[in-house]
């Protein structure tokens, strides 16, 4: 406990850097899988494929993918820019499959009804698509900044300041107290992270929880 009080500074500063750098990969992640995803639902025939391509990213060993980052991109290997490509290729793979499983489960015939009355597919795809397939891609961005700010801890071992830092030092100098100060840190911005998601998505979709909430008179008509 005493190493903690005399290190607060510390890991404050590494518990920005690493909510920072797992924010960036998170909202990159999830844009780049929004028109994926997309794509994977528009064309059937490739639906299968394109899943299955994406996903296989997230097997690719932390140690493997950063070398290969900077053999496609020539970003350097012991670098903070080479974490976040990695956390955001991770968030791709799990965020596609969320959209794609999102736009599939809204019902056919309110998509129907918004062509009807005139909508178009842009339009209709951010009116009426995206915002009724939102509590599954909700579902699946709160998974992904869950895996996100756990992953973000490999950045120690390129040299990337964060709370991995303390996982590593805390190791090597067999401070427990500094080992566990970075695990409690990590699980906190990672449910912190998920509550405001959560109620972002409150706000956002009303309708869901109203959805979600089974009406007085059918619950007793089910209990008669």
């Amino acid at each position: 406990m005493s190493w903690v009080l005399d290190n607060l500074d510390l890991i404050w500063a590494l518990t920005v850097d690493h909510l920072r750098q797992s924010a960036i990969a998170i909202v990159a992640g999830f844009v780049i899988a929004v028109p994926i995803g997309w794509l994977a639902y528009r064309y059937t025939p490739l639906r299968g494929t394109v899943l299955t391509v994406v996903g296989l990213l997230y097997t690719i060993p932390s140690f493997a993918l950063f070398p290969l980052i900077t053999a496609f991109f020539g970003i350097p290997t012991l670098s903070e820019a080479n974490l976040i490509v990695a956390l955001t290729i991770y968030a791709v793979a799990i965020m596609t499959r969320s959209v794609t499983d999102g736009l599939a489960s809204v019902d056919e015939v309110t998509r129907s009804a918004a062509i009807a009355v005139g909508f178009g597919p842009w339009r209709r795809f951010w009116t009426v698509d995206f915002p009724l397939a939102g509590p599954v891609v909700l579902a699946g961005l709160r998974v992904t900044a869950m895996s996100t700010i756990s992953l973000a801890t490999v950045g120690a071992l390129i040299g990337v300041q964060n709370l991995g830092y303390l996982f590593t030092n805390g190791s090597q100098r067999r401070i427990i107290a500094e080992v566990f100060a970075g695990v409690v840190a990590v699980v906190l911005i990672a449910v912190l992270i998920d509550i405001l998601l959560m109620l972002l998505g409150r706000a956002l979709m009303p309708w869901s929880r109203r959805a979600a909430t089974p009406r007085p008179h059918r619950m007793q008509a089910a209990h008669a």
